[in-house]
């Protein structure tokens, strides 16, 4: 769908919500809250090798777990390869052919080619590491046999919206998560620092060190490059977040939201995806005449509310209107301060209340029930009991207990999140 269409109603088309799975729980959770989509990747060729990944036989249980709940699976294999790097690629394609993933998630050209050759029926969607900046290398991937391009991250809206006016291909757009420091992800602070190469899926991520000054001649004295006495975090980035944009993505054209946060909590990828699903459903109620002018469509306020509480760096829009700038960073410390945290994830819903403990959790605590709706059912501990049926009166990570709540939760569902505010 062009620009130019996009005042048609008919021509208003809610795009593909794209999430993170890191591991399995991970995409169990991404799906219970609403993805339509998830990306993962496997043991090797992916960019975020310490993300957990998966194995074969985790690859086939996820694949089946998402197919079963109509939700497409994309495997990256993303990585920038040498040539020992390419030993068992054939074989790994034609793995994930037979496994049944729905798309390969690609960046460097001479595995695209391959892939091309080896598995030619499987669609290919091009990494943002690939950096496609304008139309005329957008059109050159199509051509080359990319199904998909993820546009690099430095680019403004009105950008976005020139390429999809010029191609016919998907479009995919980040919209929220983690920024890489260095212009679409290829950074090498990491090697250098730590001897962990970020293109082939181990950074180390020294972009969220603390940093200090030091002369010459003067070795052991460090001097704050702030004058906090802390020092600071030069290259540490605010995360993105497009959640106000997302009309004027739609109207443009755009067919998939991605969420970053392959190494984030299974609380990070529920909040954030259920945020996301509210927004989206939101939009499909927006009446035909507000869509002439997408950029006055305004997000309800719950959301905009309620994406602060998932944390982690504070938020920036970072290119879509301008070039980000020192507002756009985080300079005294590596993260924000953060409003609630998991306690719980729902094993049993019916009946007795079973629930695994990820924070310690104590009788007498007010928690939250994480619907996949906005809604946030509150509630105190007045009893708890272990799988043997004790009563105890707290519970560490990785306990399974049972709880007793006033008023007791009503239509809690396996795999939702509780929570609870964090008492500074």
């Amino acid at each position: 769908m062009s620009k130019k269409e996009s005042n048609n109603r008919a021509a208003i088309r809610i795009p593909e919500l794209l999430a993170p799975a890191g591991n399995y729980e991970k995409l169990v959770t991404a799906i219970h809250y609403g993805a339509d989509a998830v990306y993962l990747g496997g043991k090797q060729f992916s960019l975020r090798a310490k993300a957990g990944n998966f194995s074969s036989e985790e690859m086939v249980k996820a694949v089946n777990y998402a197919h079963d709940h109509k939700v497409k699976v994309y495997v990256t294999i993303n990585i920038f390869a040498h040539n020992k790097d390419l030993i068992g690629l054939d074989d790994y394609l034609l793995e994930l052919e037979e496994i049944g993933v729905d798309a390969l998630i690609i960046s460097d050209p001479g595995i695209l080619a391959r892939a091309r050759m080896v598995v030619p029926g499987m669609a290919i969607h091009l990494s943002t590491q690939a950096n496609v900046t304008n139309h005329l290398a957008a059109k050159f991937w199509l051509d080359h046999g990319a199904c998909r391009l993820n546009l690099a991250r430095e680019l403004s809206f009105d950008e976005i919206a020139e390429v999809r006016d010029r191609v016919d291909g998907e479009l995919e757009i980040f919209v929220h998560g983690a920024i890489c420091i260095s212009y679409s992800g290829r950074c090498m602070i990491s090697n250098y620092l730590t001897g962990r190469d970020a293109n082939k899926g181990n950074c180390a991520h020294p972009c969220r060190y603390s940093y200090a000054l030091t002369e010459e001649r003067r070795p052991g004295q460090y001097f704050p490059v702030q004058e906090d006495g802390r020092g600071t975090y030069i290259f540490n980035s605010k995360d993105l977040c497009l959640l106000a944009r997302l009309p004027q993505l739609v109207a443009a054209g755009v067919d998939s939201f991605k969420i970053e946060g392959r190494m984030k909590s299974i609380f990070y990828v529920g909040g954030v995806v259920r945020i996301y699903r509210a927004a989206l459903d939101y939009l499909k109620t927006v009446d035909e005449s507000c869509w002439e002018n997408p950029e006055d469509i305004a997000m309800p306020k719950e959301l905009l509310d309620e994406i602060t509480k998932t944390g982690t760096r504070g938020m920036t829009e970072n290119f879509f209107q301008h070039p980000p700038g020192p507002q756009d960073m985080l300079y005294n410390s590596s993260r924000a301060t953060q409003e609630v945290e998991p306690v719980a994830v729902v094993r049993q819903p019916a009946g007795k209340q079973l629930v695994e403990i990820r924070n310690r959790l104590e009788v007498g605590e007010e928690i939250e029930y994480m619907g996949r709706g906005l809604e946030a059912e509150k509630a105190t501990i007045v009893a708890m009991e272990n799988e043997k049926g004790e009563s105890v009166s707290y519970a560490n990570p990785g306990n399974r207990v049972i709880l007793v709540c006033e008023p007791q939760f009503g239509g809690l569902e396996e795999n939702s999140i509780l929570r609870r505010k964090i008492t500074q």
